[in-house]
């Protein structure tokens, strides 16, 4: 059974970044919160970018948690709860030849990490 009757009011390029954009809140939902520190943060890295390459439409995530912040954890336990603005994070999505990079990270002026399409490369379309 095909998904496309649910997507034919928008467009191959519209498709492209809701997949893209989909996959960036479930990560961001899914994983904010999770116990990390320097020594499990590439593990945790690893496994969002594994997971999240199983949504529809996604040929890439790529994952990075600032190791600064974790090095300056500065609590007795020596971990932190992951936080949006220790992420920056890739999403590459494609549909029909349509490929779509979603980024986020932190923006020191807006102090928020903010989410947003970096790249639309619709070339053929």
């Amino acid at each position: 059974m095909s998904d496309e009757k649910y997507f034919q009011n928008i467009t191959t390029r519209e498709r492209a970044i809701f997949e893209g954009a989909i996959t960036m809140g479930a990560l961001f939902h899914q994983f904010v919160g999770t116990p990390v520190d320097r020594d499990t943060a590439p593990s945790l890295e690893k496994a969002m970018e594994q997971s999240l390459t199983l949504q529809p439409c996604i040929n890439s995530v790529e994952v990075k948690i600032d190791r600064e912040t974790l090095e300056n954890a500065g609590n007795e336990y020596q971990y932190l709860s992951l936080t949006g603005d220790m992420l920056d994070v890739k999403v590459t999505s494609e549909f029909e030849g349509v490929k779509v990079v979603v980024r986020m990270h932190y923006i020191e002026e807006l102090q928020y990490p903010l989410m947003y399409v970096e790249e639309v490369d619709s070339s053929d379309h």
